[in-house]
């Protein structure tokens, strides 16, 4: 396979200035967007619209962690063939991260946490980067959203007034998410309002939300959570009285188990609360599978595990 891959990275990357001011607009309908991962996908389907306009393709589907993964040769074609280009950025997209840089000398490609200052972003130390789960705080993700807006408008300006529409009754219902998020996860008692979780991608809802968070492995899930880190967690759940901890669909819960024998042998039980949607969405067609139900999912998920009473999110 690999003999394969590298003529089509020598086609997609090859040497060439970067284009000095030119005009990237629609040409035909429907036009071609590639995303990363899910989130970016459903966001960008719901400024859009309508399919007719522009078809809109994910290259990460569910379950899949965004930090380990490899683009394969189908990916590389579609992020050759589109006509703009949505990630992540702040590395999220690891391994890919190059490529996508790259590829932004031929088409428009846009990070869509560009605009986000870095007095807003979270700062790990260890790992000595920011934190890209921006989208566990839907105010956040609400200025991603005008990212995609601005890009959309500014390649098919014909359609400006559909894709500035769609975005702001979009971001009007993240607006009721937030609040909902709010409202919700401080009904939790504050001494429980503890967050533990198989790697640190919710420092931005515990920011948002008003929740401390823990987790097994570092921001990155290619960090490994060492004996001594999971020693001094299970110290500081004991102590602390958590009564339980989440499982995520991208990671293994093999850490998060090993969590749960540590804190039986001490004389402490600790329960599974559930399992969140950390890096991937749900399954397509499922409330799950959009960035919505993603959310509201995790946010209901989290406070009634932790004592707290939340009734689901209602758009």
């Amino acid at each position: 396979m690999k003999h394969l891959l590298l003529p089509l990275l020598a086609l997609l990357l090859g040497a060439c200035k970067p284009p000095e001011i030119v005009a990237y607009q629609a040409k035909s309908y429907p036009y071609t967007i590639t995303t990363t991962v899910g989130m970016i996908t459903d966001i960008t389907k719901n400024i859009v619209g309508d399919e007719s306009l522009a078809t809109v393709s994910g290259l990460i589907g569910e379950g899949i962690d965004p930090h380990l993964y490899k683009p394969t040769r189908d990916d590389l074609l579609a992020l050759q063939n589109a006509d703009l280009v949505f990630y992540n950025g702040l590395h999220l997209e690891g391994k890919m991260t190059d490529t996508l840089e790259k590829l932004a000398a031929k088409k428009p490609v846009h990070a869509i946490t560009e605009t986000i200052t870095k007095d807003q972003l979270l700062h790990d130390e260890e790992e000595g980067g920011h934190d890209p789960h921006l989208w566990m705080d839907a105010s956040l993700w609400s200025q991603a959203t005008s990212v995609i807006t601005e890009a959309l408008t500014k390649f098919d300006p014909d359609n400006t007034a559909t894709y500035q529409a769609n975005s702001e009754a979009y971001q009007a219902q993240l607006a009721q998410l937030h609040t909902y998020a709010q409202e919700s996860l401080a009904t939790i008692p504050e001494s429980q309002r503890v967050l533990v979780t198989a790697h640190d991608a919710f420092g931005y809802l515990g920011q948002a939300y008003g929740l401390e968070v823990r987790g097994i492995q570092g921001l990155s899930t290619e960090s490994e959570a060492g004996v001594k880190d999971i020693e001094d967690l299970i110290t500081f759940i004991i102590e602390r009285k958590i009564p339980a901890i989440f499982v995520e669909t991208s990671v293994s819960d093999k850490n998060v188990r090993a969590l749960i024998e540590g804190c039986a042998a001490k004389g402490h039980t600790l329960t599974i609360g559930g399992e969140l949607f950390s890096d991937a969405m749900g399954q397509p067609g499922s409330y799950e599978g959009t960035y919505l139900g993603m959310i509201d999912h995790n946010v209901t998920t989290i406070t009634n595990a932790l004592g707290g009473t939340a009734a689901g999110f209602k758009k």
